[in-house]
């Protein structure tokens, strides 16, 4: 991508602003930006393309973060400038629950959630009465419930709503116990349970291999795409909109699919 497209890119996204709004007053804003990311494949995928950004005059610094907290509470602070770590049903609940306006930006991959076990080889084993650990935020605790209906552990009470609780499971025929727990903590929990159910982030950055060492996992068609996301005074800030592009671009399409092996996939 030449310094010329960015500029493009930039002058565009700004010139709807005007059209729509008015011009967002972080736009044309130099120095470094700060983006909040966790740091597997997040942060990797930046510092890719940092160099790449470089070399047409956007300095980035990445803020590596272990929590799916504070990167939005930050951003929303305007200690970060946007963050790169969530899907969309994730920074709904966030934005509902903690009365901010965070904005997605663009869809970058998508990272196929997976349930993981060092006691047993497959589904199939798993006792009647087994532990079983799951994220405890909103979104992510009805996409495993929906994982675990599709490997047919449970039937939940509606068979696509992601924001489902333990609630709505309806029938449990091998009376799986749920334990909720923080999403950083899983893989340190997965000798202490009979299955945990991980995102991919915290499984790559646990050493895990999703495409071979999950029980179940998600598959391409997944709709929990992960996103930039940014404010609304600062949505078009042409840094943003240049750090978009690249996120998009073919280069980073072949890096994450060199890189991941596919336990990381380009969003569409």
């Amino acid at each position: 991508m030449n310094r010329r497209s960015l500029l493009i890119l930039a002058a565009a996204a700004t010139a709807l602003a005007a059209c729509g709004q008015g011009a967002d007053k972080s736009a044309g804003t130099t120095g470094p930006l700060m983006v909040g990311a966790t740091a597997v494949p997040h942060a990797e995928i930046l510092e890719h393309i940092k160099p790449l950004l470089a070399a047409e005059g956007i300095q980035i610094e990445i803020k590596v973060f272990n929590d799916y907290v504070q990167p939005n509470t930050q951003l929303a602070e305007g200690r970060l400038d946007a963050n790169y770590f969530q899907t969309k049903p994730y920074l709904d609940e966030f934005n509902a629950s903690r009365g901010s306006d965070l904005i997605t930006v663009a869809g970058v991959h998508v990272e196929p959630l997976g349930a993981y076990s060092r006691r047993f080889r497959t589904l199939a084993e798993l006792p009647d009465g087994a532990q079983v650990a799951v994220p405890n935020d909103a979104s992510s605790i009805g996409r495993s419930l929906i994982l675990l209906q599709k490997a047919g552990l449970v039937r939940l009470r509606d068979p696509v709503n992601p924001l489902q609780t333990l609630r709505d499971i309806v029938e449990n025929p091998k009376n799986l116990r749920f334990r909720e727990l923080e999403s950083a903590t899983l893989p340190r929990v997965l000798d202490q349970v009979d299955m945990a159910v991980i995102n991919t982030n915290y499984a790559l950055d646990a050493g895990l291999k999703p495409r071979t060492d999950a029980l179940t996992l998600e598959g391409a068609d997944s709709p929990y795409v992960n996103y930039l996301v940014a404010r609304p005074d600062n949505r078009t800030d042409p840094r943003i909109v240049a750090l978009a592009a690249m996120l998009r671009s073919q280069a980073v399409k072949d890096f994450i699919a060199q890189k991941y092996d596919g336990a990381v996939i380009p969003a569409a």
